[in-house]
């Protein structure tokens, strides 16, 4: 699943700004944060980030598919042959001595992007832990738990992507590589619900000025969004089914069927995660005389319809770079 991981994080990054540029009333004035920038401002250095990082992926994507690439060229005739030459950037050096280049240059890459993908993901729980005027929002834990969400809802979208694509091929599910990603979701899911259970508590127990309005929101609109559905449903059922199956050592089409339902789960519990934090702390009105509602619209600039829009691109452009690149090995013998 490494190769499909950075198939799909570079499709999913790519649509990254595309929410900020329509929600802005003038996005052909975006670059001007990066031409001009206020270092100062967590907003304007969130495009260095995150270009950094979109730089990283296509290089770690050229180096990973370079070999395939090279073969692929040499075996297709007219605008193919000239489409991988050209992504090759005109080389066909695959000797034993280009492939140990290639190699270390990715160490070099891995290096440097697992840090840079931390710090891109915990960027966004930055800004909204340092805003003050939202009670919602302030927290010191929101890095960490943003941080730890992107951690687990990329392992269970790396899970339900690899079962779907399986299926779709009819090559058989390395049992071994679901029961790993199965185990890092688990222990990882743990800590994010332990996280967002001390982040939770702690600004109820604040005693702030308005928390009275906080214990009547979360008894109220906010119950079952976050204790129901994203809490019970979408995060301790998860979490006692992996528990479940790990324990019984389940094996064949039950843990197949077990461990994609659970990263299911998972998905919708992040999903809601992210709309409890972002639409929740705008609901509690910051003259702290009561609630608001967000009626969501279904056209629009920032509508239902352009939200679903967002949401599919990604698995479109991913569909179309797995047909140009594809990511797949060889089915395990043991399989």
């Amino acid at each position: 699943v490494a190769r499909l991981a950075l198939l799909t994080s570079l499709s999913v990054m790519l649509f990254v700004p595309t929410p900020l540029l329509l929600h802005l009333g003038h996005p052909e004035r975006a670059l001007n944060s990066m031409i001009t920038p206020h270092l100062t401002s967590a907003f304007a250095m969130f495009g260095f980030f995150a270009a950094f990082y979109m730089v990283l992926l296509i290089l770690e994507c050229w180096f990973v598919f370079r070999v395939d690439n090279v073969a692929r060229a040499q075996e297709s005739t007219g605008l193919t042959r000239f489409f991988y030459r050209a992504v090759t950037l005109w080389s066909d050096d695959v000797s034993p001595n280009a492939r140990a280049i290639d190699s270390k240059l990715l160490l070099t890459l891995a290096i440097v992007g697992i840090p840079s993908a931390h710090g891109l993901h915990g960027y966004i729980g930055f800004v909204y832990g340092s805003l003050k005027a939202r009670q919602w929002w302030e927290s010191d834990l929101m890095p960490v738990i943003f941080l730890f969400s992107a951690i687990v809802s990329g392992i269970d979208m790396l899970m339900t992507l690899y079962v779907i694509t399986s299926k779709l091929r009819r090559v058989p599910i390395d049992h071994a590589c679901l029961k790993g990603l199965t185990y890092a979701l688990w222990g990882f899911l743990m800590f994010t619900v332990i996280l967002e259970g001390l982040e939770f508590a702690n600004i109820v127990y604040k005693g702030k000025e308005g928390v009275d309005m906080i214990i009547a929101y979360v008894q109220g609109p906010l119950f079952w969004r976050y204790f129901v559905l994203q809490f019970g449903l979408c995060a301790m059922l998860p979490i006692a089914l992996m528990s479940i199956m790990i324990a019984g050592n389940t094996r064949g089409k039950a843990f197949v069927i077990g461990a994609t339902t659970c990263a299911v789960l998972v998905l919708i519990n992040v999903l809601l995660m992210r709309w409890n934090v972002v639409i929740g702390g705008q609901e509690i009105a910051k003259t702290g005389k009561g609630l608001l509602s967000y009626p969501m619209p279904l056209l629009g600039r920032e509508s239902l319809v352009t939200a679903s829009i967002l949401l599919a691109a990604p698995f479109v452009l991913l569909g179309l770079l797995v047909r140009l690149f594809p990511p797949w090995a060889d089915p395990p013998s043991n399989a």
